[in-house]
């Protein structure tokens, strides 16, 4: 009885070990994809249009990686994403930024399994969209330069579950990970990309109201929800008003000293 316990805790630890092993090399291949440029390719979406992904570029872009038919940790994360998403669009603008879902599962992710998938999950928003692949090879690079990776299990697959932040020059920002991750984690970066990196081609005042909106739209934990600050204009207003007064009244006093000055 003790040997088969010896032998039943050896393999268990044998696991985790082997567990602890893999979770290390998907971070490292993960954190080796920040800064590197993702290649184009082409995508399929959920009505059977074909589509390049540097058409999403030029404005930032998240990408996750899914199989269709899991049953765990991808529809966990694609329920809790399509919340955090619905957040980040309340901060930052409907249009601000664009999100693909990509089947890994090639053929089995069809264009038809992934519209599925999305209404299965209740995802609507418009500029989130589901993507399929017609050629292993260029999916196999977008998984590389997205730092993803996976390998056959007795549940289906394991793979990294992440998110990946790609800005508007099409190079790999940001990684976050786990089936749930707190909202500023996705946000914040996203904030960096859509307000805090204006074009050349924009105005001054376009510039200012931008870093304005960047500093002055903050997170609420309680509520988990973002929500433009206005205390930092109330303070500029008070604080202006007692410049303006504290002047007022030295201005006064050096009329006056002058006065008796001359007197």
């Amino acid at each position: 009885m003790i040997r088969r316990l010896s032998i039943g805790l050896v393999m268990m630890l044998m696991a985790a070990t082997a567990a602890a092993d893999i979770n290390r090399q998907a971070i490292e291949v993960s954190q080796a994809a920040l800064g590197g440029e993702v290649r184009d390719m082409e995508l399929i979406d959920t009505n059977g249009e074909v589509h390049r992904l540097a058409d999403f570029f030029g404005s930032p872009l998240v990408i996750s990686v899914i199989y269709t038919a899991c049953v765990h940790s991808c529809s966990v994360s694609t329920r809790h994403i399509n919340r955090v998403v619905q957040v980040a669009r309340n901060a930052l603008g409907d249009a601000s930024f664009n999100f693909l879902t990509i089947g890994f599962d090639y053929p089995v992710d069809t264009p038809e399994a992934m519209a599925h998938y999305a209404r299965r999950h209740g995802v609507r928003d418009p500029n989130w969209h589901f993507m399929a692949s017609r050629n292993p090879d260029e999916l196999a690079r977008l998984l590389e330069d997205v730092g993803f990776i996976y390998q056959e299990s007795s549940r289906g697959y394991d793979h990294t579950v992440q998110v990946t932040i790609i800005d508007q020059e099409g190079r790999v920002y940001r990684q976050v990970y786990g089936e749930i991750f707190d909202t500023p984690l996705l946000v914040e970066p996203m904030k960096d990309l859509v307000l805090g990196r204006p074009s050349p081609d924009d105005g001054l005042l376009s510039r200012v109201a931008n870093r304005v909106r960047l500093f002055c739209t903050v997170y609420d934990a309680k509520g988990d929800r973002y929500y433009f600050d206005y205390s930092l204009f109330m303070g500029i207003f008070i604080g202006t008003v007692i410049l303006g007064l504290a002047l007022a009244w030295l201005s006064v006093e050096i009329i006056q000293y002058r006065r008796r000055r001359a007197a």
